[in-house]
Parts: structure tokens; C-alpha cells; sequence
């Protein structure tokens, strides 16, 4: 079958910097529903009409896949605001004392009084290469679209990713 808007497309896949060094690769296959926003579109649009065994290698600048890096997204935040034991990599789902805003802040950075807190995705602005295999193309049909359950993406191609914060990785 070939990859069409209401296929669930089983993939897997490996991410790497512009250095060809590996950064993440899928554990076990990512499926996705292909037409509905669920993957970068550069990566769907290099998928359409190919069949399962399909092999790509895709390089995407950082608009087309994560976005460039906004420094508007980089707070300096007194440590008083965080709790005990804020530590580099902690994640916050919003701004601790500001209004919610939707996004996932890690800190990046720790001084004696403030902790540096980062909104941006942690891989915008990279140019990336994804190398992929079509493992399976399946038709779903509109009650299967509505029920299928699909593995979540993983952080590294899910785009708007929520986490209850605060986290530790």
C-alpha cells in the first residue's frame, strides 16, 4: 500500500546532527497518522507514495523541523522562584510566578541566585538529517483514525510535547 492521507505509517527512524553524529533513534517503531500533522512536513511530503521497505535520509534546516532559537524563550529566573534542589536539566511547564503559557522551560544554566530557563525545543535551531525506514503502511479508516493507539512520539519529533514539570532527565 502506498502512503496516503489516512494511512498509519509505522517508521523507523534515526536523528542526527549536521555533524552525522547520532542524537536519538527510535527504540521501537514510531507510527503516525500520515495527513494529520503529526510529523515534520518535509518528512511527510518526502513520504507520500512510497510503500513499506522505503528507505530516505533527509537533511532539514532548523525552520523545517524544530525552529530557530528565540532568545525571547531565555529567562533569568531567581532560584527563591524554583524550590529546593533546581538542577540543570529540570524542566517547568511554564514560567514558575508568570501566567501559563503552554511551553516546557529546562534549565540551562545555574548561578549562586538565578537559574537560567530555556523555552526553545532543545534541538531549535539545528539543521538535522533524519534517516528513515518505512516499516508499514496500513489504511485506517475513520473509526480506526478516532481509536487507533499509537505510541507517543518521541520528544525528539513530537513539536508541541507537554510534560507535567517539573521533570528530571
Amino acid at each position: 500500500m502506498k502512503i496516503v492521507p489516512g494511512s498509519l505509517v509505522s517508521l523507523n527512524v534515526r536523528l542526527f546532527d549536521a555533524q552525522g553524529e547520532l542524537l536519538e533513534q527510535t527504540e521501537q517503531a514510531l507510527v503516525y497518522l500520515h495527513g494529520a500533522g503529526d510529523i515534520f512536513p518535509k518528512v511527510e511530503q518526502a513520504l507520500a507514495g512510497h510503500e513499506a521497505g522505503y528507505r530516505a535520509s533527509l537533511h532539514l534546516e532548523p525552520e523545517d523541523a524544530f525552529g530557530a532559537d528565540d532568545a525571547s524563550l531565555l529567562h533569568l529566573v531567581p532560584l527563591e522562584r524554583l524550590g529546593q534542589d533546581v538542577d540543570l536539566g529540570m524542566q517547568f511547564e511554564g514560567l514558575p510566578g508568570a501566567a501559563p503559557d503552554g511551553r516546557i522551560y529546562r534549565v540551562v544554566d545555574l548561578s549562586d541566585a538565578v537559574a537560567v530557563l530555556d523555552g526553545n525545543h532543545p534541538m531549535a535551531g539545528r539543521a538535522l538529517r533524519f534517516d528513515i525506514e518505512v516499516v508499514a503502511v496500513e489504511p485506517a479508516s475513520e473509526t480506526l483514525q478516532a481509536a487507533a493507539e499509537r505510541p507517543p512520539l518521541p520528544d525528539f519529533i513530537e513539536v508541541g510535547a507537554h510534560r507535567a514539570g517539573p521533570t528530571r532527565h
